[in-house]
């Protein structure tokens, strides 16, 4: 005899996309903040574009555009000799790339807890 599968409810989960938006207008999300988490950890705007999979043209223009609409400088960048230049992360793109993080973790457990409670109307 085949072994019952658990309910649905039991096996389903949340998913979400998060983002700030200006005007209708997403301007920044997971994909900058992992852009950023990425040069934080490399020191490099190439580096970091290679280890998510999308071109250093992508990857610069998408930070310059956020930080034309926000106001703000995400990057310093120095230009470098025989070893190449590097990118460091500015006070201010230090703090979005922090406080993003902490809200996207704020957000999830969240979601963790009024998933919970669904699950318990739903008697699982």
């Amino acid at each position: 005899m085949k072994k019952k599968d658990a309910p649905l409810t039991t096996r389903v989960r949340p998913g979400f996309k998060l983002w700030l938006s200006l005007s209708g207008e997403g301007i920044f999300g997971l994909g900058k903040w992992q852009l950023l988490d990425a040069i934080q950890e490399t020191g490099s705007l190439q580096a970091a574009a290679d280890m998510l999979g999308i071109s250093y043209r992508k990857a610069w223009g998408d930070l310059r555009e956020a930080e034309k609409i926000l106001g703000i400088r995400f990057l310093e960048h120095y230009r470098g000799g025989a070893e190449g230049g590097r990118s460091l992360l500015t006070d201010e793109g230090r703090r979005w790339w922090r406080e993003y993080g902490r809200f996207q973790g704020e957000v999830e457990k969240s979601i963790t807890r009024a998933f919970e409670k669904w699950q318990k109307r739903m008697g699982t």
